[in-house]
């Protein structure tokens, strides 16, 4: 019988330029036993405001990631700036300081492929408005691996460049809405546990 963190379901969720405004459509919406872990490109050299941003506006706990601590139900991690974030494999969070990928630290990549190799089947990636192709080869490692796979549609994304990449890349499970991403998202953590 899987234990309730086997079976625990973790969303990934890249945004560059206009992510903020693409977020809050989606993390304010957020229900059922459901983590999520977000990466936006952000300046390195200045504090984050994105925890306390929507804080008040989201049910799930939202903080900033911190290295070693094990992720929990019902929270949205934020990456923190200049350091990427990655999942291990006993579902614990890691802050690293290696080199920037696509110019960035943190990197979307630099998680998702964590997510693919520490969740496999069991992780969920998503990819919203940007500039730059950041996430899209993350994003395919996880549709190899068997997780879910969720572009924005680039028509309603505020900067469609990233949304394209992931395309180019792979065939993922749904291009939707920024608004119909929740949902889905509410979706899967609704009939898992009503499935067990």
């Amino acid at each position: 019988m899987l234990s309730e963190r086997d079976d625990m379901r973790v969303a990934v969720i890249g945004a560059s330029a206009g992510g903020v405004e693409a977020l809050g459509e989606i993390l304010p919406h957020l229900l059922g036993e459901l983590s999520v872990i977000v990466v936006v490109h952000l300046p390195r050299d200045k504090p984050s405001l994105l925890s306390r941003v929507f804080t008040p506006r989201c049910s799930f706990r939202v903080k900033e990631a911190e290295d070693k601590e094990p992720i929990a139900s019902r929270t949205i991690y934020i990456a923190p700036p200049d350091y990427h974030v990655l999942i291990e494999k006993n579902l614990h969070l890691a802050l690293s300081i290696d080199d920037p990928v696509h110019h960035a630290r943190p990197s979307i990549d630099v998680l998702f492929y964590s997510a693919a190799d520490a969740l496999g089947a069991r992780a969920t990636g998503v990819i919203l408005t940007g500039a730059n192709a950041d996430g899209a080869a993350g994003l395919a490692a996880i549709h190899a691996a068997g997780g879910t796979t969720i572009v924005q549609e680039p028509a309603g994304a505020l900067v469609r460049d990233m949304p394209a990449a992931a395309l180019e890349l792979c065939a993922p499970t749904h291009v939707l809405s920024s608004s119909a991403i929740a949902a889905l998202l509410n979706k899967y953590t609704t009939t898992e546990r009503d499935a067990r």
